[in-house]
């Protein structure tokens, strides 16, 4: 049994940023655009008046202030809200694949490796810009390495799921490294005509290399555990699907073929779900939470993550325990976590012990317990 260990990230940012600020006057633009086309079904009391949004309502919920994105032009323009991404001929690098070796890069580069130490790379994403040939293989060629790669869909909890099956490969023998790359492009799949829901996510890619403890160059953290599991549930849901033409009305503009959620039930079954998971899998590996260091959370939401800190650690959090990039980055489904740990990590000493938790649609949730090594 080979013991695996995280030896290096790395975080493609993208170039665009739109503040709290950009966002409010593009959506009541657009509000106020339907407002004036509906006027007549408004004043006869056949449907609602769309509401504005504002900061204060954005930071509130949610605790976001800025997102980042692949294209924020098509997104601010109150007649198309959505981004607008150039079409690529099939011989050209798809965008998910640019972004990815982004952050594969900075990962190989931190860990002191190349594509030639890799032998598989796992692309684990909320959404993958086609269905086949996988988004993994086309970053393997485009990395040079050589050996496998598969897809994965586990939504927001994409990132810990690809890190135990890269930890479970390596553990048994079949490969002795692996990089989980989580390119997500969630603007592409939000609803920003949504005032519920549209200021929730941003763009964002990361890289996590995983490799066999005794082949680490230098500071890493061991992984001493890994625990996934899954619950159906409709209340997060996306409909669009490769079925959707066979459908009467498959290719009209549909609410369903976007981000959907039911915020206040996802709020009452998955806060319970994630913190009594975290606290059975530190139960079952002997961990106390007077043993934690460190809290890397999936970046959904403020007031989510600070009662499940409070749950996992018996008290609140103090700063920097429990660390939030949110903030700047907004909701990066599966990346979330991994750019918080990415950004987080360094100061951990000798023997530290720290917890990585993603979760979100299915319902799903994956943690990851680590440990820290100086060399």
């Amino acid at each position: 049994m080979f013991r695996p260990a995280i030896t290096g990230t790395g975080v493609f940012t993208p170039p665009n940023v739109i503040t709290n600020a950009e966002l409010v006057t593009a959506f009541n633009a657009y509000a106020d655009r339907m407002n004036a086309e509906n006027a007549p079904a408004i004043a006869a009391g056949e449907m609602e008046p769309m509401q504005h949004s504002s900061e204060e309502f954005i930071v509130k919920a949610s605790g976001i202030e800025n997102r980042y994105v692949m294209d924020k032009t098509g997104v601010l323009d109150p007649t198309v809200m959505h981004p607008l991404l150039r079409q690529r001929d099939d011989d050209e690098p798809g965008i998910m694949t640019e972004m990815a070796v982004d952050a594969a890069k900075k990962a190989l580069a931190q860990a002191g490796k190349t594509a030639a130490d890799v032998d598989a790379v796992i692309c684990a994403a909320s959404n993958l810009e086609r269905a086949y040939p996988a988004v993994a293989i086309e970053i393997q060629q485009a990395l040079g390495i050589k050996g496998f790669a598969f897809d994965m869909n586990v939504a927001c909890s994409s990132a810990t799921f690809g890190i135990q099956a890269a930890a479970d490969m390596i553990r048994s023998g079949s490969i002795r490294s692996a990089l989980v790359v989580n390119p997500e492009i969630c603007s592409a799949h939000l609803e920003w005509r949504d005032r519920d829901c549209h200021f929730i996510f941003g763009d964002v890619a990361t890289a996590t290399l995983i490799e066999r403890i005794e082949d680490a160059k230098g500071p890493h953290f061991e992984i001493l555990s890994t625990r996934c599991a899954t619950q159906f549930s409709n209340n997060i849901r996306n409909n669009n699907g490769f079925l959707r033409r066979s459908r009467p009305d498959g290719m009209q503009d549909r609410r369903d073929m976007q981000f959907m959620q039911n915020g206040r039930k996802v709020f009452k079954e998955v806060l319970p779900m994630v913190s009594q998971h975290i606290a059975d899998h530190m139960a079952a590996e002997g961990v106390a939470n007077t043993d934690l260091k460190r809290l890397w959370l999936h970046q959904a939401n403020k007031t989510m993550n600070d009662f499940i800190g409070k749950k996992v650690l018996g008290r609140e959090p103090e700063p920097g325990e429990q660390p939030n990039i949110l903030q700047d980055y907004a909701n990066t489904s599966s990346a979330g976590s991994i750019i918080a740990f990415s950004q987080n990590s360094d100061d951990l000493t000798e023997g530290d012990l720290g917890l990585i938790c993603s979760f979100g649609a299915g319902y799903s949730v994956g943690s990851v317990i680590v440990r820290r090594h100086m060399s």
